[in-house]
């Protein structure tokens, strides 16, 4: 009998020693706990580090931040008479201007270099002392970084490096005229890295006016939807949608959970609601984009800190935000867009871990649930929560609608933090923390 040839051990996978890095970016790297690039950091890093412009595909969660801050890190000019920035990373909002800023100073242990984010919501004074006193990289939301062009308060005549992330999204949300503009200030031979988890015909155009033959690299699979992530759906009627909500976080107990409503309102009504039904408020927290500046960054620091256990949020955090904790999330309205209920769920199963996500279908939302599923490539499965009528109306006897619940994980008795009082999370932001409504002076 022919035995069959053994086969050949598998490829080891590759180590940032194989990129060719500096030992000051390797100790960084060693301290922030990386030991291995993902395919995407393994990809677009050597091909930064030549020089070459990158058009980068690649889903959330996948560390497509270190991608490009790694190359830009080895490629500052750290000399006292630069005091310009040399690196320019636009973002679509304020939580990811921050969070690629922190990555940053992360990675850049070990070098004398100054990061700074300017975004919407905080005083542009204060971001204006802070570009005085000098600063290498410069993370932003295009409509702020235009403010400073148009105030003069930035200079790019030093400019190296010019980085678009995640461009669909800022495409989406009317960013594009801005996106040109601060193109047409930056230096013709800058470098140009432009990641995005979609190449629509739009990217696809931005890319061919403003980059350098930019090569592409598509680590995207076939199936968009995150493989480690399970997928389900309930039918139910709007007006028993919270009754839900109820049931399924008290059946399956998650560790830490994003609940996604379409509105602003309706995120401020979940999030009361929820924050009066648990037996610990201080565990449930909402972020939407009419809270000022730093509620929503007071809100987001306790989220990543694990004191707050259930986040009621727009779309403003449904792209870029890495908190690894998350275990579930929950379409509680369905969204508008295809794309979006992909970043959505993009939140969990982050860095390969798994995670899940449910979403609530209305009986009239059945072509909204088909266009999803043909989106991804993929059928959601049905769930159905024991002795729970989807249909019936909703009744004050019900036995857990009346009453304050436990929603904190298996195992726990539902506080929040480790029960020390310094570890306690910021109350809820007021009304008064809410940005003011504006003001409209008649005409005369």
């Amino acid at each position: 009998m022919k035995q069959s040839a053994p086969k050949p051990p598998e490829p080891p996978p590759a180590s940032f020693d194989s990129l060719g890095l500096s030992e000051v970016m390797m100790k960084a790297l060693e301290s922030a706990g990386y030991e291995y690039p993902t395919p995407v950091q393994a990809g677009v890093i050597p091909r930064a580090l030549a020089g070459v412009d990158v058009l980068g595909q690649a889903r959330t969660g996948t560390g497509k931040t270190a991608s490009f801050v790694i190359p830009i890190l080895e490629g500052l000019q750290l000399k006292s008479d630069i005091h310009h920035p040399q690196a320019l990373v636009m973002v679509p909002t304020r939580e990811l201007a921050v969070q690629v800023r922190d990555e940053a100073i992360k990675l850049a242990a070990g070098r004398k270099v100054h990061c700074v984010a300017v975004y919407g919501g905080k005083p542009i004074r204060e971001q204006i002392d802070k570009l005085k006193r000098g600063a290498q990289i410069v993370i932003g939301t295009p409509g702020r970084v235009l403010d400073h062009l148009a105030r003069g308060t930035i200079d790019f005549s030093k400019l190296k490096f010019v980085v678009l992330d995640e461009a669909d999204r800022m495409l989406d949300i009317g960013f594009r005229p801005d996106i040109e503009r601060i193109l047409r200030r930056c230096p013709d031979d800058r470098q140009t890295l432009l990641l995005s988890a979609t190449v629509p015909p739009a990217i696809a155009k931005l890319a061919e006016r403003y980059m350098r033959t930019p090569e592409t690299l598509n680590f995207s699979p076939a199936d968009i939807s995150v493989d480690t992530i399970e997928q389900f759906y309930f039918t139910v009627d709007p007006q028993r949608k919270f009754e839900l909500l109820l049931r399924l976080l008290v059946r399956e107990r998650p560790k830490q959970g994003i609940i996604f409503c379409r509105t602003k309102r309706g995120t401020e009504k979940v999030f009361l609601r929820l924050q009066k039904k648990s037996k610990d408020p201080r565990i449930v927290a909402a972020i939407h984009g009419d809270m000022n500046q730093s509620a929503r960054d007071r809100v987001m620091s306790a989220f990543r800190a694990g004191k707050i256990r259930f986040l009621v949020a727009t779309d403003v955090i449904g792209r870029g935000i890495d908190v690894s904790s998350i275990s579930h999330i929950i379409n509680y309205d369905i969204p508008a867009f295809c794309d979006d209920y992909v970043h959505r769920v993009g939140r969990t199963g982050r860095m390969g871990r798994e995670g899940v996500a449910y979403t609530f279908v209305a009986p009239d939302e059945g072509y909204e649930l088909t266009r999803i599923e043909e989106r991804i490539n993929r059928l959601l499965k049905r769930d159905e929560i024991k002795d729970f009528d989807p249909h019936a109306r909703e009744r004050s006897g019900l036995p857990i609608g009346d009453r304050p619940v436990n929603l904190g994980p298996k195992g726990s008795d539902g506080a929040a933090g480790s029960g020390d009082p310094a570890a306690t999370p910021p109350p809820p932001p007021t009304s008064l923390q809410r940005r003011p409504p504006k003001r409209y002076r008649k005409a005369l």
